[in-house]
């Protein structure tokens, strides 16, 4: 061997029985290439796909073999496995017919970037163990941050989803208002304050840092799921009487459940009267910051100290991608640096070392994905894509309202509709179930007004007016079913 190494390598290759590195490779590169053409046929022949398997829980588990191989398996094995045991037990987020949540797509350019990613396998713990991680991270973040209309005092960071970013934005308002609790621990002092429509991840992270979960205040929302400004600041007030120190308000653009939008120029304001720290997630809807038909939901934040839109929603990023803003960059780093001897590097003033701004210390190399997309479709493809999906929503909104037996609960202004069959909530439950029976559509539901809702939302690149009209040629006809 030309290694000169004397006991075979277990690099996977049963059949050879001394494998150098050249042999190794070339393994990689003929299964690669057959694992691409997996990949594409997958994206080409989708709607041939049940979105969701139809398979009961430990199904797989059975399937498996209880005890990991102890001798190598050539790749042709596990890929064979890979089509006919792991397939099957997939759903399908990247199908578009998958209407639930929030639409997303895994983008062939992402794609590529992932795989080339995977195969530099490095990690930007301070800007030396990778420059290119750092600074690629800075220039496309930077543009998005141009995209969104945040101004360039705005410090970007990938984490993974909007969950952590949010949680970040909550130690950093820990950090501004009571800095001593880095060193001195958690009291329960502080309060938070969100809609009743806000994200869960606001009261995990309430929990997961320190403020505890009896501290966040949910503030009523208005007929069309709207926070109302003025209840937050009763409750504020209401805090400081109380001797508690409000520490953060999280206002949302494109709630989970209905899409709605907070007022954020308003809530902005009585942040800035009582210094709380003020976070906006726009996890989902963040990327029609680009359509200037969508302006008018975003006015005030730039007011905001800090801001979340995950790609990996709307924006044709596969999971996982969470773009976390800050203009107070200073106290992200306060909040989180923490250098022990074994990380210490030569300092720079152009140098930014990543682990200085979160709570972990590896850093994936999630920015290349983003600038092979963002170069790949350019601003006028994603605007593109927005506008065709915000049209279907439009499209399936005007159909929903055409029929007497079903209500539209909340405005439609971004690609989800929320609509409801006149009845029980049980029977809105049994057209969700009879519509999952069939396989080529998966949509959701969700509480509103204390009735249970159908929740279908658009975001997959390949989701077409066809798709959406099969949608609701299944809901109607569930209906039909159901209500006769």
């Amino acid at each position: 061997m030309s290694s000169g190494i004397s006991e075979p390598l277990p690099f996977g290759l049963a059949d050879v029985p001394e494998a150098d590195w050249d042999s190794y490779v070339a393994d990689f590169r003929k299964a690669a290439h057959q694992a691409v053409d997996q990949a594409a046929d997958l994206l080409s022949k989708q709607r041939q796909y049940s979105v969701v398997p139809q398979m009961k829980p430990g199904e797989l588990i059975d399937r498996l073999p209880p005890q990991a191989p102890d001798r190598p398996e050539n790749y042709a094995t596990i890929l064979q496995d890979f089509d006919k045991t792991i397939l099957p037990a997939v759903t399908h987020w990247n199908h578009p017919g998958f209407m639930a949540f929030f639409g997303t797509t895994g983008s062939t350019p992402a794609i590529i970037a992932e795989l080339l990613a995977a195969t530099l396998n490095t990690n930007g713990l301070h800007w030396k163990t990778s420059p290119a991680v750092v600074e690629l991270e800075q220039v496309t973040l930077g543009w998005l941050r141009e995209w969104l209309g945040l101004p360039p005092e705005f410090f970007g960071i990938i984490y993974d989803t909007a969950s952590v970013s949010t949680m970040h934005a909550l130690v950093c308002a820990r950090e501004l208002v009571a800095p001593q609790m880095r060193e001195e621990g958690a009291n329960n002092n502080l309060t938070v304050y969100c809609s009743d429509q806000a994200h869960s991840s606001v009261e995990k992270s309430a929990i997961a840092v320190g403020y505890g979960q009896r501290q966040v205040r949910k503030v009523a929302s208005d007929s069309e799921f709207r926070m109302k400004p003025e209840l937050l600041e009763d409750l504020i007030r209401a805090d400081l009487a109380a001797g508690l120190r409000p520490a953060c308000v999280v206002a949302t653009i494109g709630t989970t459940s209905s899409a709605s939008v907070d007022p954020v120029a308003a809530i902005a304001e009585i942040a800035e009267r009582y210094d709380l720290w003020f976070h906006v997630d726009a996890a989902y809807a963040g990327p029609c910051a680009l359509l200037p038909e969508c302006q008018q939901h975003f006015a005030g934040i730039q007011r905001a100290h800090s801001f979340v839109t995950n790609p990996h929603k709307w924006m044709m990023t596969p999971i996982d991608l969470s773009a976390f803003y800050t203009r107070k960059p200073k106290v992200l780093r306060q909040a989180f640096s923490l250098v022990p001897e074994y990380l210490r590097t030569v300092e720079d003033p152009r140098a930014v070392h990543l682990m200085d701004y979160g709570i972990a210390l590896g850093h994936r190399f999630r920015a290349l994905k983003l600038w092979f997309l963002m170069r790949y479709f350019g601003k006028a493809g994603v605007q593109a894509a927005l506008r065709h999906h915000i049209a279907l929503a439009q499209k399936f909104s005007a159909w929903v309202d055409a029929d007497p037996r079903f209500e539209r609960i909340a405005p439609v202004l971004f690609s989800t509709v929320c609509f409801r069959a006149k009845g029980t909530d049980e029977l809105n439950h049994e057209i969700i179930a009879d519509v999952h029976k069939d396989g080529r559509v998966f949509f959701g539901h969700t509480s509103l007004n204390k009735q249970t809702v159908l929740r279908v939302t658009f975001g997959n690149l390949r989701t077409s007016e066809d798709d959406v009209a099969l949608a609701w040629k299944l809901i109607q006809q569930a209906a039909d079913s159901l209500m006769s």
